[in-house]
């Protein structure tokens, strides 16, 4: 049942995803490696929607490492079906630390069943566009796996989401696949010198990763470079974006002045759906990390407007004909996507 629900789930997310961004591009997917364990090591700017972007386009079955406190609650079978596994932080308490082996040797077992996993290499996620220096926790995890099992391939895969914005709908994202990384190449340095051999193995993960992002470096430009990551350029190829960030003085265009007007456009176009557009900010507001408001918006959305659209077109059909219903559903989903053109036209 297990297996079926989060087969259901991540083709019903895959198609979502053309629908909750403006224009959803996939790239490199020819560099995931078809032969061996796959680790997936994507960047962490977006909580709960990174993972979901990764697992709906990579075309692979994938169990993920989650923060262990989201476990054990009314959403444990909604995880378990997701294929996540609890890792164990400090700021969980240390004697919670010591299960953290229990829970490697189950990812070595699943990585030498040639199954696949997703790891995220920063240690901790931000909102920021670029690229944290990483941590060795994915590196240390795919070494031990190919050392227990050195006949079948152990990959580790750099990627890079990019995203147009990290809060709102209707932006652009890119996800990026970059070279995948050989872990067997780098098992001689390891076993001569454990500390080296991981060393070079998260530099090489860190230099491919930031080839997988529009702007990975934390740099005395970021601030003003960051600017021109906008609607008006992101929709620009991945690497012609990437090469203009890189230059001093990138010839991109800068975002839209945002006018009063707007606010008047978004409160006349947000009338319809106004039940559902308040359940969701009632939503985000539960959440004081930002990070976490995208990923809300991304899921809630889903859920919120499905049910409301479906008692909006029961409602006027019931009471009037199906032709209100009709209309009731073009009205609604011509308002959402005009108010959200104009909440991110300045963006």
């Amino acid at each position: 049942m297990k297996k079926i629900f989060y087969a259901i789930i991540r083709f019903s997310l895959s198609k979502y995803n053309f629908f909750y961004f403006r224009n959803f591009k996939v790239i490199g997917k020819e560099n995931i490696p078809t032969n061996g364990a796959v680790l997936f090591s994507p960047n962490h700017q977006n909580a709960l929607l990174d993972p979901l972007l990764v697992g709906t386009t990579a075309g692979k079955s994938i169990y993920s490492l989650t923060r262990s406190d989201v476990f054990g609650g009314p959403l444990q079978w909604f995880l378990d079906a997701m294929q996540t596994i609890p890792v164990y932080r400090i700021r969980d308490g240390y004697d919670k630390l010591k299960n953290n082996q229990q829970v490697f040797e189950r990812c070595y077992t699943l990585l030498n069943k040639k199954q696949n996993m997703m790891m995220f290499s920063e240690g901790k996620h931000h909102d920021q566009y670029y690229l944290l220096r990483l941590s060795k926790g994915s590196s240390r995890l795919a070494m031990e796996a190919q050392l227990r099992s050195p006949q079948y391939p152990i990959y580790l895969q750099p990627v890079g989401i990019n995203y147009g914005n990290h809060l709102h709908a209707r932006h652009d994202c890119t996800v990026v696949y970059g070279n995948a990384i050989y872990v067997q190449d780098y098992l001689n340095t390891y076993q001569e010198n454990p500390a080296k051999g991981l060393n070079k193995l998260r530099d090489t993960l860190q230099f491919e990763m930031e080839a997988c992002l529009w702007y990975p470096k934390n740099d005395s430009s970021y601030a003003e470079k960051k600017i021109y990551i906008n609607r008006k350029n992101t929709p620009l190829p991945f690497s012609q974006l990437k090469t203009a960030l890189e230059k001093t003085a990138p010839n991109l265009a800068l975002p839209t002045k945002k006018l009063f007007v707007y606010k008047i456009l978004i409160a006349l176009f947000s009338f319809v759906n106004l039940p559902a557009h308040l359940a969701i900010n009632s939503l985000v507001n539960q959440f004081d990390d930002v990070v976490f408001h995208g990923s809300i918006k991304y899921l809630g959305g889903l859920i919120i407007f499905f049910f409301w659209w479906a008692i909006g077109i029961s409602g006027f059909t019931t009471e009037v004909n199906i032709y209100w219903g009709i209309s009731f559903f073009i009205c609604s989903i011509s308002s959402l996507y005009l108010r959200q053109y104009f909440v991110n036209r300045p963006l």
